[in-house]
């Protein structure tokens, strides 16, 4: 029965279930009547080949069949294979998160792709040479879209407003090739460009949608990888000595005893596992926040500004830019004129006679797949499921249903012999374990690499919140109104007049959680051309945003 309730908990105890043997070379067996039993268990009498325990350093002195180099041995053994269920039980929600991750990933992944695909086969065709010419700015801008999806330090806004203003540069001198456009025209060009609307409303309508619809991917995603991360460095965490006489005495001592058959008490077994994994308990409340956090931002998944409708539609507001530009070229060439002066004529521009016909594109939005309306339910529930992971270990590893009930708890094994187990059963977390009876806990020496993985909850569960209201957490001291109206380029006045194509270094940092695929160069060569020395203080937002945050009422 003991071996059998062990190997439930993925505990496998290696000794056959038969009476041991005498220890030192003797041939005495455990005595097998019931007062020769009973007799042994109290300590009153000796069956042959026993000895007297005053050598065991974990068990009760009483006589025993193992020596001290045994008991050492068993020690070792036990802690391992509570070492070993711990991460088998860790590996079945990793695989959980990881399946998860891959679903979402792949999924926006591909609506990004099918849109990009969607453009590159029919923008040629109805746009021709304002899109050919201009094909490298699309392309940049979905790498970008990419880049930042994947955990690259890119503001988000920053970099809509940068792809429209180089458009427009691009665009304006394709429609009109007779004119010689220097650069100081074209900075004038941008400066009015947020006033002018020369792309109509599309800029504005993809900036306030993208960015909510990214951030939200984005952080959801982000969230499934630092939860895996977090149970995989956890679970690697190593139990210290006293935890490892803890479960000697619960798992192995009443086989030295000769009472191999007696399961340990359930109060006594949940004791013994809430006082070894008291610091993992105290990862409890910010799992749960991150997890809450995780099933309320699925909901920004839907709607006009959700992810699945914006990240695969963003082809369908290049369309429509590209549409307006043409519409209003002479009411836009003339407000040009009229602001910037007339320009020179371009003496090896092509005549009226060579410009070529450009159509107007109109797609459809496609129908949503049904992809996102089964992975979001699946990973709502397996979220919820998780939520009690860390307190729930002691008792799952305990596997209360298979303990001794209480109509038999005084044939259960309480750490000294068969008998009630008296104290009560500790609450969770390390303060708790103050009076733990069974396992010696320092209180005021909390394990760190748990403490550090509960500051990665808490700063992903911040990422999250801000997500939820429309903001990336890096970038927050950005200006809400900024950049994407009209034009998209929604920069100041003195900033305007710079080349677009000088990427402002105040609006980058570092990488925070980048997600499988974007490699360490990746993120490397990103940081360095996009991040110059200034940007650094920026790594100090997240830390500032979590204490502000501290301060309100707790989000849900």
């Amino acid at each position: 029965m003991w071996l059998g309730w062990w190997r439930g908990l993925g505990l496998s105890v290696g000794v056959e279930e038969r009476p041991p043997r005498a220890v030192g070379g003797g041939t005495g067996l455990v005595p097998r009547s019931q007062a020769e039993r009973m007799a042994l268990e109290s300590g009153s009498a000796a069956a042959p080949g026993w000895t007297p325990g005053e050598h065991l350093r974990i068990c009760p002195q009483g006589y025993t069949c193992c020596t001290s180099e045994m008991e050492e041995n068993l020690a070792n053994r036990s802690r391992a294979e509570l070492e070993t269920a711990l991460l088998d039980s860790s590996r079945a929600l990793q695989a959980t998160l990881t399946s998860q991750l891959r679903g979402f990933d792949d999924y926006f992944q591909r609506l990004l792709n099918d849109s990009e695909r969607t453009l590159q086969e029919a923008f040629p065709g109805a746009f021709g040479e304002l899109y050919t010419q201009s094909a490298k700015a699309f392309r940049d801008l979905y790498a970008e879209l990419r880049l930042y999806y994947r955990g690259a330090n890119l503001h988000l806004e920053e970099t809509l407003a940068e792809f429209w203003a180089r458009l427009l540069e691009r665009l304006f001198r394709q429609l009109h090739p007779q004119l010689l456009l220097p650069d100081d025209y074209l900075d004038c060009l941008g400066k009015q460009a947020e006033a002018l609307r020369p792309f109509g409303e599309a800029p504005r309508e993809l900036r306030l949608r993208a960015t909510r619809a990214f951030v939200a991917a984005r952080a959801f995603v982000q969230g499934l990888g630092v939860a895996g991360d977090v149970v995989r460095k956890v679970s690697q965490v190593p139990l210290g000595p006293e935890c490892s006489r803890a479960v000697m005495k619960l798992v192995y001592c009443a086989h030295c005893l000769g009472v191999p058959g007696a399961r340990p008490c359930p109060d006594y077994c949940r004791n013994v596992l809430k006082g070894c994994l008291a610091n993992q308990a105290d990862l409890d409340a910010e799992w749960r926040n991150l997890l809450d956090s995780m099933v309320l931002i699925t909901d920004k998944f839907w709607g006009p500004t959700g992810a699945e409708n914006v990240i695969g539609s963003v082809h369908l507001w290049l369309a429509e830019a590209i549409n307006a530009l043409q519409d209003n070229k002479d009411t836009l060439t003339a407000k040009v004129i009229q602001g910037c002066g007339n320009p020179k004529v371009n003496p090896q521009g092509p005549g009226p006679e060579e410009k070529r016909r450009r159509g107007k594109l109109a797609l459809q939005e496609k129908p949503p797949s049904g992809t996102l309306q089964k992975l979001v339910p699946e990973a709502k529930a397996q979220l919820r499921d998780a939520q009690d992971f860390w307190i729930s270990l002691p008792g799952m590893l305990c596997s209360e249903k298979l303990a001794m009930s209480s109509a038999s708890d005084d044939r259960c094994w309480n750490g000294v012999a068969k008998g009630r187990y008296l104290p009560e059963v500790m609450g969770d977390g390390l303060a708790n374990q103050i009076n733990n009876p069974e396992v010696e806990v320092d209180v005021t020496k909390p394990d760190m690499t748990v403490r550090q993985q509960i500051m990665q909850l808490k700063i992903m569960t911040n990422r999250l919140r801000s997500a939820y209201n429309g903001n990336d957490v890096d970038f927050q001291d950005a200006s809400d109104d900024g950049s994407g109206s009209g034009s998209g380029d929604g920069c100041a006045d003195d900033a305007c007049g710079r080349r677009v194509s000088k990427k402002s270094s105040s609006s980058r940092t570092t990488l925070t959680h980048a997600l499988p695929g974007l490699s360490e160069q990746e993120g490397q060569k990103t940081s360095a051309a996009r991040c110059p020395q200034p940007c650094l203080c920026l790594l100090l937002l997240p830390v500032l945003a979590l204490v502000l945050a501290a301060s309100r009422p707790r989000w849900r």
